[in-house]
């Protein structure tokens, strides 16, 4: 069976860590990327280590009929609109989040995969990472219980230290807290408590340091939710802090509960109530692309692909619900106010 071949529009940082992670990916290729840099073919060869076709057009790269993948890593206002292209030039998708900035250019990146049949895949990473794994797997087995409670909070201070930073700070790029990082916390929060969400009150502000003063948006965001069961949960999204990059998660069930790399298990006998167990699972512990779980997740969807399937775990409509979320948080900081999530339509 033929190989499928991708062709990546965006050359940057993250770009860089996708192409590395296809070189491990069974029966998919990189083949092709579109930058707005002029570019040769025997240098890209030589900086990233595999063949490449270089389009500086983006419209003659999706008009390459041996592309079989578009995917997606230019800054975020860009998403919406070059994923739309490459749905209706029938390619299937690989969208670095957020989808976009706002949730009308949301719904219609939807409507075009869902008219143009393709599949399409969000980069929400950390549902494929061992301890994300880890954690859903004590759900599913029931250690935990039924859960009533969950944080997955985000801290990573994305400083000019940060490649981002440039472009990062300006709200017509970055959008939000959430949106520019702390979704990815949301999103595994909502695949955690698996539900939908009811209502959300947010609020958020930023630090004094003059280091995050060139943002243009508040850089600290919480946001609590109420399930439509009466569950609820909560996500911080801190990208202002001085501080080393922490992913902390704390669920707590009718059984036991669930605090980062540790865990509690009414249902394990013979174990003490006055101390955690240890998962031994590798963690959420890097801002860097390179650590990034890209591999197995690209892996399922090339699979998904050949099996004619939706993408597992972060498909288009698991990831467009974590972005109505998020959406609806940032209206609620905003007009200061619980945001229901039916006023999204």
């Amino acid at each position: 069976m033929t190989d499928l071949r991708v062709g990546v529009v965006g050359l940057g940082w993250v770009a860089g860590a996708h192409i590395n992670a296809f070189k491990n990916v069974a029966g998919a290729d990189v083949t092709a990327v579109c930058s707005r840099r002029a570019l040769d073919e025997a240098s890209l060869a030589r900086e990233l280590g595999v063949p490449l076709k270089p389009y500086q057009r983006y419209e003659e790269m999706l008009n390459d009929t041996s592309l079989d993948i578009i995917d997606i890593c230019t800054p975020h206002p860009l998403h919406p609109q070059q994923a739309i292209a490459a749905a209706q030039a029938g390619k299937h998708l690989i969208i670095e989040k957020p989808i976009a900035l706002t949730y009308a250019d949301a719904k219609a990146v939807g409507e075009a995969i869902r008219e143009a049949r393709v599949n399409a895949c969000v980069c929400f990473e950390s549902r494929f990472s061992g301890q994300g794994i880890a954690v859903r797997s004590m759900i599913d087995q029931g250690l935990l219980g039924d859960v009533h409670y969950g944080e997955v909070d985000y801290y990573h201070g994305i400083g000019p230290w940060y490649g981002q930073f440039a472009w990062n700070v300006k709200k017509e790029m970055g959008g939000s807290s959430l949106l520019t990082a702390g979704c990815h916390s949301l999103d595994l929060l909502l695949w955690y408590m698996d539900g939908e969400v009811d209502e959300v009150s947010s609020f958020s502000t930023r630090t004094k340091s003059p280091i995050f003063g060139p943002y243009e948006y508040d850089t600290t965001s919480v946001t609590l939710m109420k399930f439509t069961d009466g569950r609820i949960g909560k996500v911080a999204s801190v990208i202002d802090c001085l501080q080393p990059y922490y992913f902390h998660i704390h669920l707590v069930g009718s059984e036991g509960s669930v605090l980062d790399d540790r865990f509690y298990s009414a249902k394990l006998k013979g174990t003490k109530k006055n101390a955690w167990n240890r998962v031994a699972a590798p963690l959420i512990d890097s801002g860097d692309v390179a650590d990034h779980p890209y591999q197995p997740q690209f892996q399922a969807f090339v699979d998904s692909i050949r099996r004619n399937e939706s993408m597992p775990l972060t498909g288009f409509d698991a990831a467009f619900t974590s972005h109505k979320v998020a959406f609806a948080a940032d209206r609620s900081a905003q007009e200061g106010r619980r945001v229901k999530l039916s006023e999204l339509v």
